[in-house]
């Protein structure tokens, strides 16, 4: 885990990068363009129904008393930017996304007040609340806020227009991704939601570019290409809700072409590929940034899906499910579940949201979570963020304590992880899966590390071997914080226990074993206690059944 820079990590890290995220950096950070104070345009009479989109737990506790990230704080003292608060609970306090959370019709009076209290305390274009992210989720809140049959007041109305324009002169192109979408959807709500020929060139500007990044970010196989569960949540709910807003006006008009028809292909392929990375408890896998309340549930965005007339999804089938373009599988059988991780980190120019844990795995046994990836708690250049996004933090093997990707600061990763030669092969018992990957290559004794996943009834093997000159590996293995762990045998053996529910056995059976303190992070300002198996490699080789 590094939290020093030198120049390596500069030059493995920019190597990666479009032009248009460096030059659009400069530009972005050199131009600083003046609010546009106009009054609003016209408002557009809504054509069709708007359908009420998917909701989040409440964030508003009372009526300037915010509740995000697992932090309760009074506006009155704390404000609307800067210290003591950091950066991200800044964020979602501009979000207002309680404007359309669950039971938001019981707070309409707090949510009046503090619109027209944002409007006077934070002046066009300063602080964070006027950052390109916060105002594109904030406009499209505002205005979902108004299609749900409430009258936005008159001076946010007009703030509502002077941030579009703002954002129309500030999308992140040096950043692209779920960023850039965000920023376009708001476009997008912002140029139906007015009238005229300035709404008109927001609505364009909108339309184009979801047209173009709907084919670069949204794989073939479903799979959003951060390849995190939790971010793939958040373009999957965008997706839905521009198809909503397009039902609700000419879905046929001319400016957005066949959009609508790639938005409802595309949310059948995202929602069966959330399903495949789910567990039993239907909430998401941990792999990359992923944690739990920050993206609507996937049993929300279903259910936002059918009152969208979306077509159902079949029934989850046994077996293996390969998302071949993203670079998971899936097995299930004898009610287990594994969700195994041989994918590359995401697009190269955009890994701030990758953790180094390649060739990591989850397994859920009884509906209940077993073997955990530890999560995410927080964002920023903190030695925790750094050890939540290493590889000791997750399923995998580490080797000469190294991170299998080279990650760094925040959000960057230098040198990465790259997955080789995978074979999935059925068995007569269950399927074997081998991979490798080359993240340790950087290391002199040039390391491969090969897992093979090998599914034998009701039990799992996990065989790890590291090829190359090295001092030390360990494969990691970490157990949901609601399990009872007992050892036997100084950790050889030992099982974990979920109430009467579950029970998982395990028994190395090469490699010298130690049962750890860990933590876990389901949530965002969350971090719960929990054990760890670590099995020291022996001869560069370990074997570890786990049965239930």
């Amino acid at each position: 885990m590094r939290m020093s820079f030198s120049p390596s990590l500069y030059l493995h890290t920019i190597r990666y990068l479009k032009p248009v995220q460096i030059y659009g950096r400069v530009l972005f950070h050199c131009y600083r363009p003046k609010p546009d104070l106009r009054p609003a345009p016209a408002l557009r009479p809504l054509a069709g129904k708007w359908v009420p989109p998917a909701r989040r737990l409440p964030t508003l506790v009372g009526p300037e008393t915010f509740r995000l990230l697992g932090q309760t704080a009074e506006l009155s003292q704390v404000g609307w930017d800067g210290p003591p608060m950091e950066r991200l609970w800044r964020y979602n306090q501009h979000y207002f996304e309680d404007l359309n959370a669950i039971e938001a019709e019981g707070r309409a009076s707090w949510h009046r007040a503090l619109l027209s209290r944002w409007v006077r305390e934070n002046p066009p274009g300063k602080g964070v609340g006027w950052e390109p992210y916060p105002t594109a989720l904030r406009v499209v809140n505002w205005i979902k806020w108004a299609f749900g049959g409430r009258a936005l007041p008159p001076e946010c109305l007009r703030s509502l227009a002077v941030q579009a324009r703002w954002l129309m002169r500030r999308l992140e192109f040096h950043l692209l991704g779920n960023h850039l979408l965000a920023q376009a959807k708001a476009l997008i709500f912002a140029g139906l939601f007015f009238q005229g020929e300035e709404a008109e060139k927001w609505l364009f500007r909108g339309v184009n570019i979801w047209r173009e990044q709907l084919r670069e970010q949204v794989l073939l196989d479903g799979g959003h290409f951060e390849r995190s569960p939790m971010y793939h949540s958040i373009v999957l709910e965008d997706l839905m809700d521009l198809y909503n807003l397009l039902q609700a006006f000419d879905a046929n008009a001319a400016a957005w072409g066949k959009l609508i028809d790639s938005l409802r292909s595309r949310s059948i392929s995202m929602r069966c590929w959330l399903s495949s990375m789910c567990h039993p408890d239907r909430e998401i896998a941990f792999f990359n940034d992923a944690a739990m309340g920050v993206a609507a549930s996937p049993v929300e965005l279903e259910g936002y899906a059918r009152r969208l007339g979306l077509p159902a999804l079949g029934s989850s089938r046994g077996g293996i499910v390969h998302l071949e373009e993203s670079g998971y599988l899936r097995w299930s059988a004898d009610g287990a579940v594994a969700i195994l991780d041989v994918a590359p980190l995401g697009p190269d120019y955009l890994p701030g949201h990758a953790h180094a844990d390649t060739l990591s795995f989850e397994l859920s046994v009884a509906d209940q979570r077993v073997l955990v990836n530890s999560g995410t708690s927080c964002y920023g250049c903190t030695q925790e963020r750094l050890r939540q996004r290493g590889t000791a933090a997750h399923n995998s093997v580490v080797v000469d304590e190294t991170d299998s990707s080279e990650v760094w600061s925040g959000f960057r990763v230098a040198r990465r992880a790259k997955p080789l030669g995978l074979k999935v092969e059925e068995g007569p018992q269950g399927p074997r899966i081998t991979c490798a990957h080359d993240g340790y290559r950087r290391l002199p004794g040039r390391v491969i590390h090969q897992r093979d996943w090998i599914f034998s009834g009701r039990s799992l093997f996990v065989e790890d071997r590291v090829r190359g000159a090295h001092r030390k590996a360990e494969a990691w293995f970490h157990f949901h914080p609601d399990c009872t762990v007992e050892t036997e045998q100084a950790g050889l053996r030992g099982r974990a226990l979920i109430g009467c529910m579950a029970r998982v056995h395990w028994e190395v059976k090469r490699g010298q074993a130690s049962v750890v303190p860990s933590t876990y992070h389901p949530r965002f300002g969350e971090s719960k206690a929990s054990k760890a198996l670590v099995v020291l490699l022996e001869d560069g080789q370990s074997s570890v059944r786990f049965s239930w």
